[in-house]
């Protein structure tokens, strides 16, 4: 017995797939096809997909936001734990990548539940700030470029609803936060951002060992 997190083996890892990933034919294709895409580094990982998917079920969320879509898996976990009514607007600036998300989305028949806005994310949010949605979405997830992690976490705070709760990926950076040696622009940024959420009073906060580490940031009412 253990008092810590695991350090996960590569059997261990296999076991943890084989016992609790459940995925659709067509997530795992997705999921295969990404694999050999040439950023494919960037997909999530599958338990992190169904942790969020199980998540939006939890709260019954409706309304989701998503900043990075890449190839669309993560939207497509959202997008399939979502009710018929739920929406997710996704934000990204690559029409390469996303139109592969797309193509999934059509075939998994949740493509009427996302709104896709191709264009810089800081100004998508800035205009959903603008038509009023501040304080109205249920869950939103944060995977894109780092040098905006920082701008993204204030705007998606104040779209989300008190109580809402926003995900956000790669905070532990393949182990570089924790790292003194290591100091580049972005892994500065993310060692600056994770201080900051930690003394921030407008959430409750958990810092996950998932993936490449995931913060949830619940928004206090």
């Amino acid at each position: 017995m253990s008092n810590r997190t695991l350090a996960l083996t590569d059997n261990l890892y296999n076991y943890l797939l084989a016992h609790s990933v459940q995925e659709t034919d067509l997530l795992k294709e997705l999921r295969q096809e990404t694999a050999q895409h040439p950023m494919a580094q960037m997909q999530i990982a599958p338990e992190q997909g169904q942790f969020m998917a199980l998540l939006i079920q939890l709260m019954g969320a409706t309304k989701a936001l998503e900043v990075g879509v890449f190839t669309g898996y993560s939207a497509l976990r959202v997008a399939l734990a979502l009710p018929p009514e739920g929406r997710l607007v996704a934000c990204d600036v690559n029409p390469d990548y996303t139109a592969i998300a797309q193509r999934y989305w059509e075939r998994a028949g949740v493509a009427h539940k996302i709104d896709l806005r191709l264009g810089p994310a800081t100004e998508t949010l800035a205009q959903l700030i603008a038509e009023g949605q501040q304080d109205s979405f249920d869950f939103a997830f944060i995977d894109a470029d780092k040098r905006h992690y920082p701008t993204y976490y204030e705007q998606v705070l104040q779209l989300l609803r008190p109580g809402g709760l926003m995900a956000i990926d790669n905070v532990l950076w393949s182990g570089r936060v924790a790292d003194p040696t290591v100091t580049d622009s972005r892994t500065q940024i993310l060692r600056d951002l994770n201080a900051n959420l930690a003394a921030d009073p407008r959430i409750v906060l958990s810092l996950l060992p998932l993936a490449d580490g995931l913060t949830l940031a619940l928004k206090r009412p």
